[in-house]
């Protein structure tokens, strides 16, 4: 019998090894200038996990900046491959402190005599529950009522916004000083209850914003929900939970609130569908308020059936009959010059033709903006000033500012809050104005998010200033911060009490410009 020797194994490229222990010895201290410098400068370096792909050194580092450091591990095995002259390959097998096993795909290339990461492949051990999604969370955490089996939202999961009252569960409010003091709650709030007796269940309670007073969805204590859209971007807020629940597939439905846009801007940064309802029309009972005048309830789906299905179960099958739709060319001025080519675009292929002026923005935005920060204040600020420190990051500038609004500057704002509905309701009337959900797609996380916060609130505003109900639909596309492209949401805002009509109007919509698309040549 004839006996065969294998092979003898390629050597390792020189000094790849001691590349990949440095590379993982920075990871480990977190020291972010050392790992920008290990992976390859360059617009077409590589980074993928399950949360999607990384385009770009830039998109890279700034990922990396913002995720206050990787979970600690240690490698239980290394293997290296050369692949070329100066490229090689590492695989690397990981065991998190957490528990479980992980595994990592490394391709290097050496020039200058130096090893950088070119593409770097990250497969973790899927945590039980994401903690950045979730505050709590179970399968489900809350049952369907019995009976309920035939039911319009049977076999539907609900993602609530730590703001909800959920039978047997603490609000949280985003804070964890808030919710090491709060009592369990003893009812379920109406808004969760109708979800439960249409058949739904309650999947878990979902992150949210401080206090609701965001719209980036980075929270200092608990971070950021991925954004399943645009990886590397910040989920939008403060309904951010929830939206990534669904967007993750994690969840059917976000239940949610929206103040100045905290539905309709994460529903547009990850290409879901969103409504905020007419203010006043689904009851606030057992919901942790921010601003009651402008504070409403909402919800996030994958798709517009399942959001008329949630706004059924909750209000009823009621319709109101609706007017043309119209623009306002101000508005979309505010947004970048991606969203405004895009919108654009979209306009014409709807064909709508006419244009009103809303007036001016920054006067609307500062109205809205003071009457908001008093209300704020006074839900919350005898708990903030006996609890210095338990907030941060731009929350805590904003209820910093809230505390300085005076009696008579409220009161100066609410009489011109009160003009600019009544102005504006009459230059609407019964039709439906068609703006950009938000400014731009969604930032980069790490990035600097006040002026794309300023200007998309000046486009959120105005259905919080009317009181009127708003639609995020997933229709836009536009070049995304961190490579590839991004979802923008077109905005509908109809006239109150035009809940269900609106979402019907949005399917529409959506299927006009399919159609249209599908009967444009292509270049």
């Amino acid at each position: 019998m004839t006996g065969r020797h294998a092979a003898a194994p390629e050597p390792e490229p020189e000094g790849l090894r001691e590349a990949v222990l440095g590379y993982e010895a920075a990871l480990m201290a977190d020291d972010v200038a050392s790992l920008d410098d290990w992976f390859e400068s360059g617009p077409e370096t590589l980074r993928g996990d399950a949360g999607g792909l990384l385009v770009g050194h830039e998109a890279i580092a700034a990922f990396r900046r913002s995720r206050g450091g990787a979970a600690k591990r240690t490698i239980s095995r290394l293997e290296i491959r050369a692949l070329a002259d100066d490229l090689g390959v590492a695989v690397l097998v990981v065991d998190p402190a957490a528990g479980g096993h992980g595994m990592l795909t490394q391709v290097w290339r050496r020039a200058g005599g130096r090893w950088r990461i070119v593409a770097a492949q990250v497969a973790a051990p899927a945590p039980a529950v994401e903690g950045r999604v979730w505050r709590v969370a179970g399968a489900p955490l809350v049952a369907a009522p019995a009976g309920t089996g035939d039911a319009p939202l049977a076999g539907r999961s609900v993602a609530v916004k730590d703001l909800f009252a959920v039978a047997g569960f603490a609000i949280g409010a985003g804070n964890p000083a808030w919710l090491a003091e709060a009592a369990l709650e003893s009812a379920t709030a109406p808004a969760v209850q109708r979800l439960l007796e249409a058949g739904a269940t309650i999947a878990g309670i979902a992150r949210t914003d401080e206090f609701a007073y965001a719209i980036a969805g980075v929270n200092a204590h608990y971070g950021a929900p991925p954004n399943a859209a645009v990886p590397g971007a910040i989920p939008g807020g403060s309904t951010s939970g929830p939206a990534s629940a669904v967007a993750l597939g994690q969840a059917d439905i976000g239940l949610g609130t929206d103040t100045g846009g905290s539905v309709r801007v994460p529903a547009s940064y990850q290409g879901l569908w969103g409504l905020r309802t007419t203010h006043g029309a689904v009851d606030r009972a057992g919901l942790l308020p921010l601003a009651p005048s402008f504070d409403t309830v909402g919800w996030l789906t994958r798709d517009a059936a399942t959001l008329r299905a949630a706004l059924v179960a909750t209000l009823g099958e009621t319709t109101e009959p609706l007017g043309d739709p119209l623009v306002a060319p101000r508005l979309a001025s505010v947004a970048d010059a991606a969203v405004t080519a895009a919108f654009g675009e979209a306009v014409r292929a709807l064909g709508i033709p006419e244009a009103i002026d809303p007036g001016d923005l920054d006067e609307l935005f500062e109205t809205f903006r003071v009457v908001q920060a008093a209300e704020a204040w006074a839900s919350h600020g005898a708990w903030l000033t006996a609890h210095p420190g338990a907030v941060s990051g731009a929350v805590a500038e904003r209820f910093a500012i809230a505390s300085r609004v005076t009696a008579g500057q409220e009161a100066a704002a609410r009489d011109r809050l009160a003009a600019h509905r009544e102005r504006l309701d009459a230059l609407l009337g019964d039709r439906v104005l068609v703006l950009p959900s938000a400014s731009s797609a969604a930032p980069a996380l790490g990035s600097d998010l006040e002026a794309a916060r300023a200007a998309t609130m000046r486009l959120t505003c105005i259905a919080g200033i009317t009181g009127r109900p708003g639609l995020s639909v997933p229709l836009l596309r536009v070049p995304a911060p961190t490579g590839g492209d991004a979802p923008v949401g077109l905005g509908l805002v109809g006239p109150r009490g035009s809940d269900l009509a609106l979402v019907d109007v949005g399917a529409r919509i959506a299927a006009d410009l399919a159609r249209h698309a599908a009967e444009t040549p292509r270049d």
